[in-house]
């Protein structure tokens, strides 16, 4: 018996597989907008997991907890009950408490979902503290060669 996947790198980008179930849909079969939040969510995390720097140890060994502080997101087009898709995910700006997190739902070749987050590290007291420094290592190597077309790892929305 196999267990859940947490995906694979690849090529600098983590690689989720997932498949559309019908509590992903409306009643028309057709994924749900607010479903595809948490499909991005579900790539961050197994990326984080595959790295060993789950949310849980994150939390209770570093008081370290993540949260998005932006979030803006193009549907381009629909999956379907029992399609199977890819959640893809790289790291784009790292800073001092926060990065960009570039994602993409794609069937195939084809792209459903693009989305770009700037995600945040708070501490305990709801302040924001800097990436651990092993963290910021290891995610350090997925964020390297990663960007726009212009050279620039920050993404062509967000902006601090």
């Amino acid at each position: 018996m196999t267990g859940p996947t947490s995906g694979r790198i690849d090529g600098g980008a983590h690689v989720l597989p997932l498949r559309i179930y019908y509590e992903d849909t409306d009643a028309a079969g057709i994924v749900y907008y607010a479903n595809w939040l948490r499909f991005l969510e579900r790539g961050r995390t197994e990326l984080l997991r595959l790295l060993g720097q789950e949310h849980s140890a994150l939390r209770d060994e570093r008081g370290t907890n993540w949260v998005v502080r932006r979030c803006a997101i193009d549907y381009l087009k629909p999956a379907r009950l029992d399609e199977t898709i890819e959640v893809i995910t790289r790291c784009g700006e790292l800073r001092g408490a926060s990065l960009d997190m570039l994602q993409e739902a794609r069937r195939g070749a084809e792209i459903l979902v693009r989305a770009e987050l700037m995600v945040a590290c708070m501490g305990v007291t709801g302040r924001p503290v800097r990436l651990p420094p092993h963290l910021r290592a290891a995610l350090a190597g997925l964020a390297a060669g990663q960007g726009s077309p212009n050279g620039s790892p920050r993404s062509r929305h967000i902006q601090v």
